[in-house]
């Protein structure tokens, strides 16, 4: 199977290369010129690189031609809440903007093609009761949160309308292996390394909070399972079911 993982140098993404390399199939990975290779620098002879931001539509549909992939999961994107207060359109190029442009070519080439979009839980903004689930409104505080839905939506509609294979997945807080360890991303993976180098942990606001948090293998082994086996149309969740935190 040929499969296009744009993002695909990224946290999930070079993990996700990993499971695909693993079962012999193609693998496609589209990341920006300025991305370090670091995370999936033992697979650059085991896979076909492109170097294209998602941002530049005529690149990226050239690309998506020359390849014509029979699974594209779309993994680009700016995760920054507050750059996308800062950058309200570039957020919309990447985050919405990009994954249009992808469900529109598909249509245009008349590609027997699966399209799977990476969201985020970000999109239910503050839930009206726990736990969430597929049902749950949607009601996003944060421009990138907005970005992520109307992406879904499109997803949905190409399907409904068009007749595409879409589907869509909404990521919890993910970790492990090569995710950053900063303090205003993802900070599970910013605790736990100061937690191993003996640093002391600062918890705020007396830990009232809640996290559902999934292991980055569990992660890949259901976008795998997704990308397999899931109804298309269909949006999913990818989460462990378990919150920790709160009062």
């Amino acid at each position: 199977m040929k499969i296009m993982i744009t993002g695909g140098a990224g946290f999930i993404g070079s993990h996700l290369c990993d499971e695909f390399v693993g079962k012999n199939d193609q693998v496609i990975v589209l990341t920006r010129a300025s991305t370090a290779l670091d995370r999936i620098s033992h697979l650059l002879d085991k896979i076909i690189l492109e170097r294209v931001d998602v941002t530049n539509y005529d690149d990226l549909g050239k690309i998506i031609e020359k390849h014509r992939p029979d699974v594209i999961i779309h993994l680009a994107g700016e995760t920054s809440h507050s750059k996308s207060f800062e950058n309200p359109l570039y957020d919309l190029d990447v985050n919405t903007k990009s994954t249009l442009f992808i469900l529109e070519k598909i249509k245009q080439l008349g590609l027997k093609c699966r399209f799977v979009l990476g969201s985020t839980f970000i999109v239910v903004g503050k839930p009206l009761a726990l736990p969430v689930n597929e049902e749950s409104i949607c009601n996003p505080t944060t421009i990138y949160g907005a970005n992520r839905l109307a992406s879904e939506v499109y997803c949905k509609i190409y399907n409904n309308v068009f007749g595409l294979d879409t589907v869509s997945f909404r990521i919890t807080n993910s970790f492990g292996p090569r995710e950053q360890y900063i303090p205003n991303k993802n900070a599970v993976n910013f605790l736990i390394y100061k937690a191993f180098r003996g640093e002391e942990v600062t918890i705020f606001d007396k830990g009232n909070f809640f996290r559902d948090l999934v292991y980055v293998d569990d992660v890949v082994s259901a976008i795998k399972v997704i990308t397999q086996k899931g109804t298309s149309g269909e949006l999913y969740w990818i989460s462990s079911g378990n919150c920790l935190g709160g009062k």
